[in-house]
């Protein structure tokens, strides 16, 4: 595999700006074109501002990369997958740097933004069923084979997440398809759309969702309009934080929302998406499961995913916090509430308007509460 020093960022066939390594390649750089600096916009406000400086990332906490080019790369599965099939391929892993592992995501990620040169380390499979990409995330997750992971890695478009996707188009669209990890029951499809219906009913918004095979989980891609490829940015690359190590507070949540959209109705959406989450006992809450997206000169938070029961969370308690606490009551929902402006009337009446769509679904400790 020939070294990549240097890329060059793009959306929609526009220079952004240019990537490379810091002398030591310990850090990238980045700075933004100068035609972008006078056209274009801020592709991650916090971190990288519309200016004409060389800006240089911190060691941690993606090891010297930018949050928002993070976002670019697999994680969890799909590095699993990446990672085992550079390994066959006799590439030292250890040696790659964030803007190699950038290049070899080149155009085929999430989000619009791509990075040029691409670097090719396989080619791409085509024409195996749900049913047999599911089997071989299982052998490959289990360890039972040691067969080449280029077919799962090149269907799952680079998608984040523990749980293995591939991405399938048909008549109706573009479409993320989830498949169960070896400790996932057989029903979790299912499962999963059963809380997108609450999601819905409760007001939040979530991507068209169905089921494929009748067991399979489909969600419409929200990073693709009208063919168009949308930026997107996950909260945690806006903060720049790593969900490895949680540290997110829903408060901070709240108020990355109001600032980026400069819209109260998206505040309290992001209230109503916190409400569901501790009702409905999904602790897996992080910070890189709520996104936004860049349209038409102005972020909007995009719609709701990775939505599902998951009792175990950090040590048992959520991802992101409530008023500091991992284990919520309803108290610290509204204290929360309270500190965006949104008052305990209003508070409590998203709340209960949340448990009453969700009562089918609500966890035990929430059954019957006084709400």
């Amino acid at each position: 595999m020939k070294r990549t020093e240097r890329l060059t960022v793009t959306y929609h066939n526009r220079t952004v700006g240019t990537l490379t390594m810091t002398p030591d390649r310990t850090r990238c750089a980045f700075a933004y074109d100068k035609e972008w600096l006078s056209t274009g916009f801020s592709i991650a406000p916090l971190e990288l501002p519309l200016k004409s400086d060389l800006f240089i990332a911190k060691a941690e906490p993606f090891g010297g990369n930018f949050g928002i080019f993070e976002d670019s790369l697999p994680d969890g599965y799909g590095t699993y997958l990446l990672d085992r099939m550079l390994r066959r391929k006799g590439i030292d892993i250890a040696t790659l740097t964030p803007v190699e592992r950038l290049s070899i995501v080149g155009s085929s990620g999430m989000g619009a933004l791509c990075y040029v040169p691409e670097t090719k380390v396989g080619e791409s499979s085509e024409g195996y069923t749900l049913d047999a990409l599911q089997q071989m995330a299982l052998d490959v997750l289990s360890e039972k084979d040691d067969e080449d992971p280029s077919v799962l890695y090149f269907n799952s478009g680079n998608s984040g997440g523990c749980r293995p996707k591939c991405l399938v188009t048909d008549d109706e669209g573009h479409w993320l398809v989830k498949f169960r990890h070896t400790y996932d029951p057989k029903d979790m499809g299912i499962e999963e759309l059963r809380y997108n219906e609450c999601a819905r009913r409760a007001g939040i918004t979530v991507p068209d969702y169905k089921l494929m095979e009748g067991k399979y989980f489909a969600t419409r891609r929200f990073d693709l309009r009208e063919g168009q490829r949308l930026h997107t940015a996950t909260a945690a690359a806006l903060l720049g934080v790593d969900i490895r190590t949680p540290n997110v507070d829903y408060k901070t949540l709240l108020h990355l929302t109001g600032f980026i959209t400069q819209d109260p109705a998206q505040v309290d959406e992001m209230y109503r998406r916190m409400a569901f989450n501790i009702l409905t006992d999904n602790k897996d809450d992080h910070a890189k499961n709520f996104a936004f997206l860049y349209d038409h000169g102005r972020w909007s938070l995009a719609p709701a995913y990775d939505l599902t029961r998951c009792t175990a969370g950090y040590n048992g308690e959520h991802a992101t916090t409530v008023n500091g606490h991992g284990r919520p009551t309803l108290e610290d929902m509204i204290t929360v509430g309270e500190t965006i402006r949104i008052p305990r009337k209003r508070g409590l009446e998203i709340i209960r308007s949340v448990a009453e769509a969700c009562t089918e679904i609500l966890a035990e400790e929430w059954k019957g509460a006084k709400l």
